[in-house]
């Protein structure tokens, strides 16, 4: 199998948010038959749906990978169990949300595992992120990435100052 572009955002506002994206981004990087190319600054964002939370903080790593949906989707879901993921009711507050975005294109929908991601084009928390370290990619049903960010109010998120999580090559 060729490596295959996916991309995964992350999030997470409980027990020190920063370190958790942080460390996260990290283990990304372990992953078999994987290379993390890209990680995005880290973003602030006001929660959406259960607003009683803390703010968020956001960003998104780009991945080149031989693992295959599936198989990436589950090291996601271990990776979140390791950083204390505990699902108490939708939208959450959570220590860590590892969401796989895009995968080369690739359009589907199982129990489980939906792609791209339903709910990501209308997220500017997401987008911003994505836009940043891969703006011409195509988010399917909105277009390049840059143009999706265009169309959304960045109301409610916030770039951190700091540089963030840089490029790996």
């Amino acid at each position: 199998m060729p490596d295959i572009a996916a991309y995964v955002a992350l999030g997470a506002n409980l027990d020190n948010p920063v370190e958790q994206v942080e460390l996260a981004m990290a283990e990304l990087g372990r992953l078999p038959d994987s290379r993390l190319f890209a990680c995005s600054a880290l973003y602030r964002s006001t929660p959406v749906g259960y607003v009683e939370q803390p703010d968020f903080i956001n960003a998104v790593a780009g991945l080149r990978t031989r693992l295959s949906p599936r198989a990436l989707m589950s090291a996601l879901l271990e990776i979140e169990t390791r950083h204390g993921r505990d699902r108490v009711f939708k939208n959450a507050p959570r220590t860590l949300d590892l969401d796989l975005l895009l995968y080369d294109g690739l359009v589907m929908h199982e129990p489980g595992l939906t792609l791209p991601h339903p709910r990501m084009a209308a997220r500017a928390f997401v987008i911003a992120p994505l836009a940043e370290i891969a703006p011409d990619v195509l988010v399917p049903g909105c277009g390049r990435a840059a143009d999706c960010l265009a169309g959304l109010s960045l109301d409610g998120v916030e770039r951190l100052p700091a540089e963030g999580l840089r490029a790996v090559r």
